[in-house]
Parts: structure tokens; sequence; C-alpha cells
């Protein structure tokens, strides 16, 4: 299934409270329960203002149907095109 990076505003992301945290992480695995297997969420990246996810999803619609059902905002959706890390800059023989 195809890889995307979901890019989400949200003024203040960096100062939410763990506990505050752990509710957008429950209500996401909520709707994820509630959306079936099509969809996964791999992991998310908090800074000041935006929060960064990257879920596996059969199509972009499921990445939305997520961000309105769970109330999260959904600025940018970007599908994977591919990988890189510093192995990549390994000869391979």
């Amino acid at each position: 299934m195809p890889r995307y990076l979901i890019e989400r505003d949200l003024a203040g992301a960096g100062q939410l409270s763990d506990d505050e945290l752990r509710g957008i992480s429950t209500k996401s695995c909520q709707v994820l329960h509630d959306l079936g297997p099509d969809i996964q969420w791999v992991q998310s990246y908090v800074t000041d203002d935006k929060i960064y996810c990257v879920y596996i999803a059969a199509n972009e619609r499921l990445i939305r149907e997520h961000a309105k059902r769970g109330g999260f905002p959904c600025n940018r959706v970007s599908e994977v095109r591919a990988g890189i890390d510093p192995t990549t800059a390994e000869l391979k023989m």
C-alpha cells in the first residue's frame, strides 16, 4: 500500500502536554479501528506549529476521512515516492 506524509497545521503543537498528545493519539487509534485495515498510522513528529504524520493507506481518501472523523487538521497529503537514508549512499557491489 502507498505511504503518505500528512502535514497538519496546529498552532502551539509543540506546547501540547503529554495528556493532550495521549488524547490525540487515542482518538486517532479509535478512528483507525473504525476505518478498518486499509489505513495504518506509522509515526508522527510534533514541531512548534505543525504535526507531520506518516501513514500507510490504500488511498488519499482514507487519509482525509480519518482527519475528518477525528477532527484533525489535514492541510497537505503527499504520497511518498521513495525513501533515502545514509545507507543509500553506500556503494553496492
